[in-house]
C-alpha cells in the first residue's frame, strides 16, 4: 500500500511539473508578442466577436470539447473527465504564477521574439507530455484530442492527432474572425508555428520521458 501511494504521490507531482511548464509555455508565448496560443485561439475569437468575457469564452469552448469527448467515448466516458474543467481553472493559477516569474520579459527584435517562441513550444511540449503521461486528468483540449486519436485515428499517435486538432482549432478561429471581425485579430504567426511544431516537438521528447515516467511511476 505504501509503494502505490507513493508512486501515485510521483504521479500527481509530475503531473503538476507538467501544468507548471505548459503555464510557463503559456507566459513566454505571451511576452512573445507573436499571437495567441492555438487552445486559446477558439475562445479569443469568440469574446471578440460576441464581446463576451474571454474567461467564459473558455469556459463555454472547453465544455464543448468534453461534449465532444463524450460524443466520441459514449459508454467509455468516465464521468471523473467532468474534472476537467476544474484542473482548467486549477492551470490558471500556473499560468498566474508562471506570468509573475517571467514579468515583462521580451525581447524586443523579431529575432528575439521568435526566440521567445522556441522557448515557449519547449515548454508547451514537454508540459503536455508530462501531464498526460501522467494519467491522471486531462485538460479539454488534449481530452479530446486523446479521445479522437483513439477512436478516429488509431494508426497515428498522439502527436501527431494534436498537430491536426491545434490547426483545426486555429483554422476556425481565423474563419470566424474573417466572417465577424473583418480581419483576422489576434492570430498571428507564432499562433500557426505553435500549432504546426507543438506535436511534432512531443514526438522525440515522448522517447524520452514515457519511459521514465513508466518506471518511476506505474
Amino acid at each position: 500500500m505504501h509503494k502505490k501511494s507513493l508512486k501515485f504521490m510521483k504521479r500527481v507531482l509530475i503531473y503538476g511539473a507538467g501544468l507548471m511548464s505548459l503555464a510557463l509555455g503559456v507566459a513566454f508565448s505571451v511576452n512573445s508578442g507573436l499571437g495567441v496560443s492555438p487552445v486559446n485561439s477558439l475562445p479569443f475569437v469568440i469574446s471578440l466577436v460576441t464581446g463576451a468575457d474571454m474567461g467564459n469564452c473558455v469556459t463555454a469552448v472547453f465544455s464543448m470539447y468534453i461534449l465532444v469527448q463524450i460524443l466520441i467515448l459514449r459508454k467509455e466516458f468516465r464521468l471523473i473527465n467532468l474534472t476537467q474543467l476544474l484542473f482548467t481553472g486549477l492551470f490558471g493559477y500556473f499560468v498566474d504564477m508562471a506570468k509573475w516569474l517571467v514579468g515583462d520579459f521580451t525581447i524586443q527584435t523579431y529575432f528575439g521574439k521568435l526566440l521567445m517562441l522556441a522557448v515557449s513550444i519547449l515548454f508547451v511540449s514537454a508540459g503536455v507530455c508530462l501531464y498526460m503521461n501522467a494519467k491522471l486528468v486531462y485538460m479539454p483540449m488534449e481530452g479530446m484530442t486523446h479521445a479522437i486519436a483513439e477512436k478516429m485515428f488509431k494508426d497515428k499517435p498522439f502527436h501527431d492527432v494534436k498537430v491536426l486538432m491545434d490547426c483545426l482549432v486555429v483554422f476556425l478561429g481565423i474563419v470566424l474572425s474573417l466572417i465577424f471581425l473583418d480581419g483576422v485579430e489576434g492570430i498571428r504567426e507564432g499562433t500557426v508555428i505553435c500549432a504546426v511544431l507543438v506535436g511534432r516537438v512531443m514526438r522525440p521528447m515522448q522517447k524520452i520521458l514515457i519511459p521514465l515516467i513508466n518506471r518511476s511511476c506505474f
